[in-house]
């Protein structure tokens, strides 16, 4: 995903809204047989047998939940030399089990284990969680799973306040570095695992993850990053896959300037859905058409540039939460009105709310304590999967683009490949496309105004994948499933539970 300039996070909270709008199109007939469920264990690669036959210790940590750890290699070139163990939890399937499905909620960064424990019961639907034990896990170097250590608590508060300006000489000094400090903390606290946490490694791990818990196919739901992982997963074992839903995908061919660049135009493309909703409600802080409200939302940011306000905590809201809280809104459009609310107050003098959102993104709780470490591992993964140009020229020719391609936030996107500067790992990934030849049916998702992956993307890894059929939602947001219309959800419920496969250009 992107680097933003200042450690701004993209973070889509989970939602249990279901709009019940009408979908057209319908399903195609799919194989009668679950494949996974006829299928043999597949042998596992040489050298790793004794990971991919452990048993599980599985322990109750919460009502109707079971957690445990798998061991994986922390290097799979050398699998025999040291490991690390990565954190699961299962809720078991109310039903007849037709085996376990894994869930990726994205990131990268996020956690799986929270989004089972936090959102399980109501992202996903009852049938599907009849129908299959539900599996969420912590990827390496995420939260519980041998995580990307860098700041406390203290300093990420600190962070939050630094708005260095890299279009000045002191601005662009200051900016390198606190990227170097950043840099160096996290060498320091997490040591040589910061250097196998790239995705590669982490779609291993699924492998033994499909293995230890008894399944010959893997079945998989992955959103946002997650369609990365997942992705990443069908190239290397594509006969091993079962089901796999890839919802708001990303496009592995994309390098990471490109990635940045298409994110700030669905941004602002999203914004403009935003602002042509506001002005149809009386309580919008903008007036006139969309481009002289457009016009006062810049106004606004370069106020708070200038002069950051104070939240009646006694916090000062600078730039850099302003712009996380404001983005945070459009990952799910039922946030629009409290966006619009938080705009209000920051105009008369309170950025109260907007500092809220902003929080909720960072995963800042209200003791100051902050859950898990998406910041830090999301650069950390980023700055080993992508070769990223860090020299003053490519920088400053990214600005130059991104701010072509968002007026409104394209500045504050800028300047992000510094992070990788002085990462005291080389990068181990390279953009490329996937084809997945042989592999089951997988699904992909898109919606038409996701601002955080295009839908641009899941055409295109629609087209690379040899095996995929692209369902559509036409709506505004970050992913579908669980947050959309029952069209998208009957599709996916019935392809993980009969093995259906959606008609390939379903719309939703």
């Amino acid at each position: 995903m992107t680097f933003p300039r200042r450690r701004l996070r993209w973070a889509a909270a989970a939602s249990s809204l279901l709009l019940l709008t009408g979908c057209s199109g319908g399903p195609s007939s799919g194989p009668e047989a679950d494949a996974a469920s006829t299928a043999s264990m597949p042998t596992p690669p040489a050298g790793l047998e004794k990971y991919y036959s452990q048993t599980l210790d599985w322990t109750s940590c919460s009502t109707s939940f079971e957690c445990a750890e798998v061991e994986v290699p922390l290097d799979y070139q050398h699998p025999d030399r040291d490991s690390i163990k990565l954190s699961v939890v299962k809720l078991d399937a109310r039903g007849t089990s037709k085996g376990t499905l894994l869930v990726n909620p994205g990131g990268p960064g996020a956690s799986g284990v929270d989004l089972v424990m936090n959102a399980g019961t109501q992202m996903f639907s009852a049938d599907l969680r009849k129908g299959y034990d539900l599996l969420g896990f912590d990827p390496r170097g995420v939260s519980r799973s041998a995580p990307v250590t860098c700041q406390t608590d203290a300093e990420r508060d600190e962070a939050r306040t630094e708005d260095p300006d890299p279009t000045t000489d002191a601005g662009l000094a200051e900016l390198k570095e606190l990227s170097e400090q950043f840099a160096d903390a996290c060498a320091a606290k997490t040591g040589k695992e910061l250097g196998f946490i790239d995705t590669v490694s982490s779609a291993k791990d699924l492998d033994i993850l499909r293995a230890v818990n008894g399944d010959a196919r893997l079945n998989y739901l992955g959103f946002s990053y997650g369609t990365k992982l997942g992705a990443t997963y069908a190239q290397l074992y594509p006969k091993n896959i079962g089901h796999m839903v890839l919802d708001g995908a990303m496009d592995p061919s994309l390098d990471n300037e490109e990635v940045t660049l298409g994110q700030a135009a669905a941004f602002e493309k999203a914004i403009t859905a935003y602002l042509e909703d506001c002005l149809r409600r009386q309580n919008c802080p903008f007036d006139g058409d969309v481009d002289q409200a457009r016009d006062q939302l810049h106004q606004l940011f370069a106020s708070i540039e200038q002069y950051p306000l104070t939240a009646q905590d006694g916090r000062e809201v600078g730039i850099t939460d302003f712009v996380s809280g404001f983005l945070v809104a459009f990952y799910e459009n039922a946030y629009w009105p409290t966006l619009t609310d938080a705009l209000n107050a920051a105009i008369s003098g309170d950025p109260t709310q907007m500092l809220a959102l902003a929080d909720m993104s960072a995963g800042r709780e209200e003791d100051g304590s902050y859950t898990g470490n998406a910041d830090s591992a999301f650069i950390a993964i980023n700055c080993l999967d992508y070769p990223v140009d860090t020299s003053l020229a490519g920088q400053r020719q990214d600005a130059k683009e991104l701010e072509q391609a968002s007026p409104t936030i394209g500045k504050y996107l800028a300047y992000g490949g510094f992070a990788c500067q002085d990462w005291k790992f080389k990068p181990t990934g390279t953009p490329a496309p996937v084809s997945a030849p042989g592999a089951a049916p997988i699904v992909i998702i898109g919606t038409t105004g996701d601002p955080a992956t295009p839908y641009a993307w899941s055409q295109a890894l629609n087209k690379q994948l040899e095996s995929s059929v692209l369902l559509t939602f036409h709506g505004e947001g970050h992913t579908a499933y669980g947050r959309s219309n029952e069209c998208i959800g009957n599709a996916v419920d019935e392809y993980f539970l009969d093995s259906t496969v959606p008609e390939d250009g379903l719309q939703c």
